[in-house]
């Protein structure tokens, strides 16, 4: 069957999900006139992945998922005059099938797959200007601004997002895509050298509406208190370091009586971005970052990544742009022995590589082939090399 949810003629060749089709299309056509009020500003984007593990993993299946996103950012100054105050709304609808279920890998394959499909209220923060900076008070996502390279942002695979040990820590993750958590983060700008300091501190239970029990308000996981210090302007560098307020139980880590240890999940983090060139009509960037964790209370004690990204990637396809990335991440003891424990294969280390190229064929749609390739390391030696190839379809409004 083929739906046609946009008013022009495009044939799909796969089966959108009806519900997700149906929205869509009333979206675009709601938000299509300009007649938003003035502070006001709605915007919106929908990714669909057809996704298969072509070889190293349980199956072949092409699987399918997708990402619907709405923004409305209101400027209420203009709107009511309220002086040097923004809110920012943002709502996710998440579905389709996880094509990590076949390859199995540690860090993730795609960055829109979840656990649950849903919609969920993604962020929704006020931010007023303070001398020098700003500060935000709301449902956040740290990683929009905290251990973030604008130079990954083509790249596919999770790890790119920001960094497994830290993405793997909490009940439930951090406060990060899909679901995201109560925050305030101050931030502040420095004129020398075009650097900056931020800190926020974030509930340690990330769950918003859309998630079971709707926003946490009850604070009983702690907090995540976060910081981080950066400058430069061709070539940027930053520092963070992160820790959780309550200590978590210890994955295999035992007291004289048998009780779990506890300890405070804490991790630090580097990285550094570069632009190589710029000008002609092209840019090229590239970066390399990391960071370690204690590892006593989750899966990863570090992780590292690095790539580079090219746009245009060809000449006389101003819409087009190539990526391409590295990253491993290394497991920690007590995951290994609470994996041996548990009839598991311990795993010691995964690295992987993505190449991709992204081209704008369209106004309103790019397209996006993506190949990964993922290594897997145990006491037993290396796993069968992962050979994951993904399509991706974005389409803007």
């Amino acid at each position: 069957m083929t739906i046609h949810p946009f008013p022009f003629p495009f044939p799909f060749p796969f089966p959108f999900p009806a519900r997700a089709c149906a929205t869509l299309a009333v979206l675009l056509t709601a938000t299509a006139p300009a007649e938003a009020r003035e502070g006001l500003e709605l915007s919106g984007g929908y990714v669909a992945d057809i996704a298969a593990t072509m070889a190293g993993g349980a199956d072949r299946k092409a699987r399918f998922l997708d990402n619907l996103e709405l923004g409305l950012d209101a400027d209420l100054d203009k709107l009511w005059g309220v002086p040097a105050t923004t809110v920012h709304i943002a709502a996710l609808y998440n579905g389709g099938l996880r094509p990590n279920d076949s390859a199995q890998t540690l860090e993730g394959l795609d960055n829109i797959e979840v656990g649950r499909s849903a919609v969920r209220l993604f962020e929704a923060w006020g931010e007023t200007a303070l001398p020098g900076g700003s500060l935000r008070l709301g449902l956040y996502d740290l990683n929009s601004e905290f251990y973030a390279s604008e130079a990954a942002g083509l790249l596919i695979a999770p790890p790119f997002g920001i960094g497994s040990e830290l993405a793997a820590t909490g009940s439930n993750g951090p406060s990060i895509f899909p679901s995201s958590a109560l925050a305030a983060r101050l931030r502040f700008e420095l004129p020398a050298g075009k650097a900056y300091a931020q800190a926020a501190i974030v509930n340690a239970r990330a769950q918003t509406f859309g998630d079971p029990g709707g926003v946490d308000l009850g604070f009983r996981e702690g907090l995540i208190a976060i910081g981080e210090i950066g400058a430069g302007s061709r070539v940027r560098v930053n520092l963070g370091g992160w820790t959780y307020t309550r200590p978590a139980e210890a994955l295999a880590a035992f007291d004289a009586a048998g009780n779990p240890l506890r300890e405070r999940p804490a991790g630090l983090y580097a990285g550094i971005e570069a632009r190589l060139a710029k000008g002609e009509g092209r840019e090229i960037k590239a970066f390399v970052r990391g960071g370690i964790a204690r590892g006593r209370t989750e899966p990863f004690v570090s992780s590292a990544q690095a790539g580079l990204f090219v746009a245009p990637a060809l000449v006389g396809r101003d819409g087009s742009a190539f990526s391409v990335g590295l990253h491993q991440a290394v497991t920690s003891t007590d995951f290994r022995v609470a994996q041996e424990a548990a009839g598991s294969e311990p795993w010691q280390r995964e690295r992987g590589i993505e190449i991709t190229y992204a081209d704008m064929v369209a106004p309103f749609l790019t397209l996006q082939p993506d190949l990964q390739l993922i290594e897997r390391r145990s006491p037993a030696g290396l796993a069968p090399l992962a050979v994951h190839a993904t399509l991706r379809m974005q389409f803007s409004f």
